[in-house]
Order: C-alpha cells, then structure tokens, then sequence
C-alpha cells in the first residue's frame, strides 16, 4: 500500500515534490504543512493518501522519507533513456493504466528549468495552466507559445483569440503562422505539443482548453529523453528562423 502511494506520488508530481515532501517527513512536519509544501495540483491529496498508507504499515518518516527520496532518484534516472507513456483525457479505466493529461501537462510545465515551447490550435483561459506557467516565469523559463489566429482558423474557431488564454502571463512570447504564408486558405495551425528543456515532449490531440484537457476523450504520448524531445524544438526553431512563425503582438504586449 505505502509503496504504491509513493509510486503514483512519483508518477504524478514527478521527482522534485516527492523529494519535497521526504524532506518535510524527515523534519517531522505535519500533515498540514506537508500538504502546503507544494502548489501544484493534486498535491495535497496525494499526500494525505500516502501518509495514510505510511500510518497503515506503520512505517517509520526516517525509513518513509528514506525510501520516497530513493524511488525519486530512480525515476530522475530513467528518464535519461528515451521513455514514451500514454497520456490521455476523459474517461479512465483502472485495469488500464495510462497517465492523466492534467497531471502530465502541469508536470510538465511544473518540471521546467530553462526552457517550454507550446503549441495549440484552440486555447480558452485554464487556471491550472495559467498559474503553472506563471511559476514558470517567476523561475526565470523562458516560455513560448504557437497559437492559431481567428483568422487562420477561418470560420472554425470564433468569439476569442486562442491568443487571450496567456494574457497576462509575465514574459510570455507569442507565436503565430501568418495567413500570407500558408500555402492556401484551408492550412491551419493545427499541431498541439508541449517541450520542457528540450528534453520532455508532450504529443497530443488535446487543445489547451478545459474541455481538451479534463473531459474529452483525448490521446497523445509523453516522451522523455533521447533526441525526440529536442528534435521538436529544432523543428519549431527552424520554423521561427526561416520567418514561417512570427511573433504575435497582442493588445498587452
């Protein structure tokens, strides 16, 4: 029971808030103030599940924050080898195990150190993912963003620009694929990925919408390490170096 808890711990903060949380255990904090140690979503309640099953089994916080710290380093390691997951959206099956989209996307953006790249057709305001990225700016990660204008969306998308989803998120550059430079009227923005460091890369058909990301049945990969991840960076770069993308001026910025 404890070890499982840890390991949904480790999958769904990834390693930094588990280290976080041995620390805590190590110093004797309490429930309460563990569950305060970290913002991100979901953290809470994976603590009190996890504490509950340390008490259940009765296991000491030196040997629990022990062992959370262990199983941190070990998951930090295998992600230096190429590993793909399956992420998805929607409805959820216990017997089939697969990593949720909202975990995996503010994990994601929550793990970053350097660098994120995203890219969507469809974006609405998301407050998991505006606060995420607003942590990220305040670490000093440089965050770029592609969206699909109402222009070249044409008639498919409406009302709002994809754009005003990030407004008011300090330091984030925007990106866009003006209509003069498509091949015809019917092209579109379409590709929905998200890169931190270059090094983890996110695959999927969700849009940045809480529709897309909580309650369609949506799919994609997630992939760490190996050249996959830098190589959509490359790909994006290029794209922006050759003046196929071009920054989007928004009317706050």
């Amino acid at each position: 029971m404890f070890a499982r808890a840890v390991g949904r711990a480790v999958e769904e903060l990834g390693p930094g808030p588990v280290r976080a949380l041995a620390r805590g255990i190590d110093r004797g904090a309490d429930d309460t103030a563990l569950r305060a140690a970290s913002a991100r979503p979901g953290f809470a309640e994976i603590v009190t599940g996890l504490r509950a099953a340390q008490r259940a089994e009765a296991v000491e916080d030196r040997l629990a924050a022990a062992y959370l710290s262990g199983v941190a380093d070990g998951h930090e390691r295998s992600a230096a080898g190429e590993r793909v997951e399956t992420v998805c959206s929607g409805p959820t099956r216990h017997a089939v195990p697969v990593r949720s989209t909202a975990a995996v996307l503010l994990g994601l953006i929550d793990g970053a150190r350097h660098d994120l790249l995203l890219t969507t057709y469809s974006a609405r305001p998301y407050a998991p993912v505006q606060d995420a990225l607003r942590r990220a700016g305040a670490r000093d990660v440089r965050i770029r963003v592609v969206v699909e204008t109402l222009q070249g969306a044409g008639s498919a998308l409406t009302d709002v620009q994809p754009a005003a989803a990030f407004r008011g998120i300090p330091g984030l550059q925007l990106w866009h694929w003006p209509v003069e430079h498509r091949p015809d009227g019917s092209a579109r923005m379409h590709a929905k990925i998200v890169v931190g460091d270059a090094a983890v890369l996110l695959v999927s058909s969700t849009n940045l919408t809480r529709s897309g990301i909580e309650q369609n049945i949506e799919s994609g990969i997630l992939v760490h390490g190996g050249s996959t991840p830098r190589r959509a960076v490359e790909h994006i770069d290029g794209m922006i170096a050759d003046g196929v993308l071009e920054p989007l001026r928004t009317e706050d910025r």
